[in-house]
């Protein structure tokens, strides 16, 4: 089978110019560093990229500033997660027309009490809408904050209703059964983790590979977990263990540290930035982890 999505992709963050809107340009440029890094894709706007504070337009506007600077839609995903559906099904047509294939969906969220067969409508309605082959869907599992999440049993449905345009689903559940139960409802499917900690031992049980947020910072010690070996996930577990809570304004402080631009403070409200004092401990300690294997 071939995986419409593999390796280490990036669970990108998004800058932001004064003003608190996307700056494209530096999305771009990052992506560009991130290739320099040896990742293989980025998905924009997904969690770590605060995708749900962003609106479809804004969101199809920075693609169109990305793909203008030069990174290749085929290197490209796109979150669409949204809470009305017609705004999911707007980004994925959008993200299509513009030659990017590749979607992250969020499963249904807010209401909590959906069902099997509301949560496959939600994902089926956004595949049939869109109307095109080329799509490669990706279901969301992060039920921490989307809840209910997506059952093992709805990827498998999809899977037999819409073959390799549902192409999978990207586990954020750090629950290393929920992996396993995907894999065990859909063996024809692609199963991503967001758990760095959990990128050897999935790819050892036929996972495809990744798409997580720690790679913004250390993408070499994400890289070093494919190689499957201890040393690579002890470091991997001291980085994770050095990026505090509240996990994205701490992200982007220790990037805003790593480059001294102090843009890459910015969040989108209702998170609140720290300031570029406190990114250089947090930098020192996720690097004191990764570096083990970064180098």
């Amino acid at each position: 089978m071939t995986h419409a999505i593999a390796g280490l992709w990036v669970a990108t963050v998004t800058p932001l110019d004064a003003d608190g809107n996307v700056d494209a340009a530096a999305l771009a440029a990052h992506c560009a560093w991130l290739d320099t890094q040896g990742c293989d894709g980025y998905v924009l706007f997904g969690t770590t990229g605060e995708g749900p504070s962003f609106t479809a337009d804004e969101r199809l506007a920075a693609l169109d500033g990305v793909l203008r600077a030069g990174v290749k839609a085929d290197r490209l995903a796109l979150g669409t997660g949204a809470a009305a559906l017609p705004d999911t099904i707007a980004l994925t047509r959008g993200a299509l027309a513009r030659g990017v294939v590749r979607t992250l969906q969020l499963a249904p969220f807010f209401w909590r009490d959906a069902g099997e067969d509301g949560i496959h409508a939600a994902f089926a309605r956004t595949i049939d809408a869109a109307g095109d082959d080329r799509l490669r869907m990706f279901a969301y599992n992060i039920p921490q904050v989307a809840r209910p999440g997506v059952p093992p049993a709805v990827l498998a449905r999809l899977r037999r209703d819409y073959g390799a345009v549902a192409a999978g689903v990207k586990d954020s559940s750090a629950v290393f059964e929920n992996f396993r139960a995907y894999r065990a409802a859909s063996p024809d499917s692609t199963v991503l983790v967001g758990a760095e900690t959990d990128i050897a031992r999935a790819l050892a049980e036929g996972g495809a590979g990744t798409i997580c947020g720690m790679a913004n910072i250390v993408p070499a010690a994400v890289r070093a977990m494919f190689d499957q070996d201890a040393t690579a996930e002890a470091a991997m577990r001291a980085a994770c263990t050095g990026l505090p809570d509240p996990f994205l304004p701490a992200l982007k402080a220790a990037i805003a540290a790593a480059t001294g631009r102090e843009a890459w403070l910015r969040v989108r409200a209702p998170l609140t930035p720290l300031t570029l004092a406190a990114g250089g401990p947090i930098l020192e300690a996720v690097r004191g982890g990764g570096a083990r294997r970064a180098a």
